[in-house]
């Protein structure tokens, strides 16, 4: 038997989780598996939207994570404070770790301090945030909801449309249509850019027929919560009565102070094997920064979106890989650029958007029609993926695969 690793996972998010569990999978006991996450409760994502209109609870959307992964794993509940690449240890707030592998999965930092008054903000992008717009809705009885992409990236790229029509379908059934305006402002020049002008436009399409203002181009610079007053860089100002925002998202600070994040503060890494720089030294998920084929303006090349769907697919690439190394076994895993997002319609509704994001000469990404079938497969994904793990690998992964291969798409388990 080759000797006993330590392979160390930053991060219990979808990459952290998956990786863990992949590997437990792959490798015998006699190698330990450490995952490093400061809660000890996982949230689901995805999910927060439903929380935020009122059709789910937060018990529904949470889970203890010690339930989430296979027997084998090891939990250690802290928090990293610092990466010694040349010593090969991570400091935690309790103690100090050494590795023979690490996986960085600390996903994007919210800050929201890094724009004048969008503390003020209401947001569905952290459980507390989505729980307490909830109720904000449940009082708000008419007026003008801004919607806004306060700056670029920002993880899920399909969510702010998802909110807006989440929003306006909320809004229907409490009787308000006639009585909010709702507009969604973003600095992008169409939704989701990466995706194409003809996904762009379809997905418009599904906004200005729900009545919901679409505002490309709009660079946010500043809110005045006493005057309700959005300021964009070279655009009038908008006046609103309640405020949604997506934060700025920026890459944590002990990936940049570890010399292992590039100028722009995410971590650069190989596209297909998501090694960085650094012998041994993963990283995956919306930690990192990965170009390409393609740009949405002359100035700007196309990034990989940091979406949950990626997380999942650099997770199985990077476990198959350290456990090939480890075992002492050949490895041509690698990850592919192939994507999926259920977009939510409101309704009971959902489009669905997939393809290869690793396309030539840009993506190839394409939108099924909107229908309920979308809906329900997002449903039943959220019940696997919170299920515990004992029963995960039973039936309804098997139909989860099933369904995916019926409909023509990758889904990756």
């Amino acid at each position: 038997m080759p000797s006993s690793k330590r392979i160390v996972i930053l991060g219990g998010g979808v990459g952290g989780l998956v990786t863990a569990n992949e590997l437990a999978r792959q490798l015998p006991r006699t190698h330990r598996i450490l995952l490093v996450e400061r809660s000890g409760t996982h949230a689901f994502a995805p999910s927060f939207l439903w929380l935020m209109t009122g059709d789910r609870e937060a018990p529904e959307i949470t889970r203890p994570l010690r339930t989430l992964v296979r027997p084998g794993v090891e939990i250690l509940k802290a928090e990293a404070r610092a990466i010694d690449l040349a010593g090969a240890r991570v400091e935690t707030d309790g103690e100090a770790i050494a590795y023979d592998y690490l996986v960085v999965a600390l996903g994007a930092d919210l800050a929201p301090g890094t724009i004048p008054g969008l503390e003020t903000a209401h947001t569905f992008y952290t459980l507390d945030g989505a729980a307490g717009l909830r109720a904000a809705l449940a009082r708000f009885t008419g007026g003008t909801v801004a919607l806004v992409v306060s700056a670029l990236p920002y993880k899920c790229p399909g969510a702010p449309h998802e909110a807006a029509m989440l929003l306006r379908d909320f809004f229907r059934r409490r009787g308000l249509e006639n009585k909010v305006e709702l507009h969604l402002f973003t600095p992008e020049p169409q939704p989701m850019p990466v995706a194409g002008p003809e996904l762009g436009a379809a997905v418009r399409e599904m906004l200005e027929s729900r009545q919901i203002g679409f505002h490309p181009s709009h660079k946010l610079t500043a809110v005045d919560p006493g005057f309700r007053e959005l300021a964009f860089e070279a655009k009038p100002s908008v006046l609103y009565d309640l405020l949604v925002a997506i934060p700025p998202h920026r890459g944590p600070r002990l990936v940049q102070e570890a010399g292992l994040a590039s100028e722009t503060g995410w971590v650069p890494v190989d596209r297909r094997t998501l090694a960085t720089r650094h012998e041994r030294v993963y990283a995956i998920g919306d930690v990192t920064t990965i170009p390409i084929p393609g740009r949405w303006k002359p100035e700007v090349p196309l990034m990989l979106p940091k979406a949950g769907v990626f997380a999942h697919g650099h997770a199985l690439v990077v476990a198959h890989r350290i456990a090939a190394e480890v075992i002492g076994a050949r490895t041509e895993e690698e990850f592919g650029g192939d994507g999926y997002c259920a977009l939510e319609a409101g309704e009971g509704s959902a489009g669905f958007a997939f393809g290869d994001f690793f396309g030539e000469p840009s993506p190839e990404i394409h939108l099924k029609r909107v229908g309920k079938a979308w809906h329900a497969g997002k449903v039943l994904f959220e019940r696997w993926w919170l299920s515990p793990f004992g029963l995960r690998r039973e039936g309804l992964s098997l139909a989860l695969r099933l369904g995916g291969r019926a409909y023509g798409v990758p889904v990756v388990l």
